[in-house]
This record gives structure tokens, sequence and C-alpha cells, in this order.
């Protein structure tokens, strides 16, 4: 079955981690990491793609981490896998070595691969937070509990 990589789920999780948390200080990757249960020497490799590509923004000193770089309405999930697949890049891909293959599967795989790209570029990170608050995600600081 045709699906994203672990490496790409973890990118789109640690952004929307930080577009939950931002605020007012950055995300640290240890907190993250807490959060979503991955290495920190995993996530940092991501992180700091994510970083390049204009989608995060690193924060430096003791209080330093992570923000947006961006609107998170401006941020499309596509862009996000598509940094990850970059980096992925080196590893071979499922392409068939027959003519079979290459005249009916790889085709067939290109066009299940598009139609995700497609779905993915039509949602933001600003969907999938209102995803968040919509279904009460466990793991959120933001939610307030008070007692009397």
């Amino acid at each position: 079955m045709l699906q994203i990589s672990r490496k790409a789920v973890l990118a789109l999780e640690a952004v929307l981690d930080v577009a939950i948390h931002a605020r007012p200080d950055p995300v640290q990757a240890h907190d993250i990491t807490k959060r979503q249960g991955v290495p920190k020497r995993y996530l940092e490799q991501v992180m700091q793609a994510l970083v390049r590509a204009d989608i995060l923004r690193g924060v430096r000193g003791p209080r330093g981490g992570y923000r947006l770089a961006r609107e998170r309405r401006r941020i499309s999930l596509v862009e996000i896998v598509e940094v990850i697949e970059a980096m992925e890049s080196d590893m071979q891909t499922g392409a068939s070595q027959s003519a079979l293959g290459h005249q009916v599967i790889d085709p067939l795989c290109d066009t299940v691969r598009q139609s995700v790209k497609e779905k993915l570029a039509g949602l933001s990170i600003d969907d999938l937070c209102r995803q968040v608050s919509q279904k009460e995600v466990s793991g959120r600081t933001n939610a307030t509990d008070f007692t009397i």
C-alpha cells in the first residue's frame, strides 16, 4: 500500500505541535519529543529541513526553539511532505524493472501519489489546528480546566 513515510508523518505532527504550542514562547525540540514520542536526534533532522524550507523558524537562546515561519493558513501540508521527500530522495523508489511495470504499474502509482499530493495541497496547518480544537485532542496546553 502506498503511504506517507513515517518521517513525513513526524514532520506533519511536529509542525502542528509548533502551531498549537508556540505561544508565547517558541517550542523546544525536547517538548515535541515528549509529546510525540520520537527520539530527539531523529526529530532534529526533520526540524532543520523544515527551517531551511522556511516552514519553521529556529529561535536561538536558552528559551529558544521553533516557531512557524509563516501564518499557519499559509503552510500547506504538501509543502511539509515534499520537504521530507526531498530528504529521502536518495533512497531507492519502488519503481518497477519490467516493461509491464513501467507501462501499467508505475503510471498507476504516479496517479495515486498525485492524488495524495492534491489532497494535501488543499489542506493547511490551520485546517489541522481547527480539527485539534474540534476533537479536543489530548496534550494541548492551552485547554483550561477550572475547579471551584
